[in-house]
């Protein structure tokens, strides 16, 4: 069995606001072709440490690479090899499905005749051919996560950065959502998610989870159950917040 490279390499990550600490040395690896899930409650500091990773926004310390390049010195190298997906979907509710598509493929470099392509392709997969002239803001929010997605890896990047994807949609659509992810992954690009729904654990190969601006556990679900004698994601997640609220008294 080969070795799988790692993609992404954290160490000592610090963030600080002012007094305020969000991110407190994290330390991980993200390995190739991995489903990682970054999980915590709202407010864990998940989302200012995927920035950080993105190449968004620069920590207070630490040493990082995405995909070989150093965040602090190859940012826009880190940029071009992503993917990103935020909270907020980052498509143009004025524009049309279309019209978001071809806008993001000139932004990541496409040429015209592979922009045109891929449009064509992405529309079918999805079944969006119908409603191609249909502004953002007037499809289903369900559509829009799975546009949203399509389009963070339409250049095909080594890395899909999703920042809470599945947020304020029902759970059939969340499914729906995975499947998407599971076969960006086995075409090779690795999947790095944030999440505050503990079942969504399950579907990735390894997580690490948050607990006020520390990694307080990383392994496979499985390993975490184990672990911790719990029964779901969730109550491994309850225990550790408990362990951590009973250190803090």
């Amino acid at each position: 069995m080969i070795q799988k490279q790692n993609i992404i390499i954290v160490k000592n990550l610090v963030k600080k606001f002012g007094i305020f600490v969000a991110n407190d040395h994290l330390n991980f690896e993200v390995r190739e072709g991995e489903i990682f899930g970054f999980l915590g409650a709202n407010g864990a500091g998940k989302t200012t440490a995927m920035r950080i990773i993105c190449g968004l926004s620069l920590p207070t310390s630490g040493e990082i690479k995405v995909a070989g390049f150093d965040i602090y010195k190859e940012r826009e190298k880190i940029k071009r090899n992503i993917g990103y997906m935020s909270q907020k979907f980052s498509l143009y509710p004025n524009l049309t499905i279309r019209e978001n598509i071809n806008f993001f493929g000139g932004i990541y470099g496409l040429s015209r005749t592979e922009i045109k392509t891929r449009t064509t392709n992405l529309l079918e997969k999805l079944q969006f051919t119908h409603a191609a002239n249909k502004l953002i803001r007037e499809i289903p929010l369900g559509w829009m996560q799975k546009l949203a997605f399509s389009i963070a890896i339409l250049h095909k990047p080594k890395i899909a950065f999703l920042d809470e994807p599945t947020g304020g949609v029902d759970p059939i659509t969340r499914r729906q959502f995975w499947e998407m992810i599971y076969e960006a992954a086995e075409q090779g690009i690795t999947i790095f998610v944030t999440t505050h729904y503990m079942d969504e654990a399950e579907y990735c190969d390894r997580v690490s989870i948050m607990v006020d601006g520390r990694i307080e556990a990383l392994d496979s679900p499985a390993k975490l159950k184990e672990k911790y004698a719990a029964e779901s994601m969730n109550d491994v997640f309850l225990k550790l917040a408990r362990i951590q609220l009973h250190e803090s008294v």
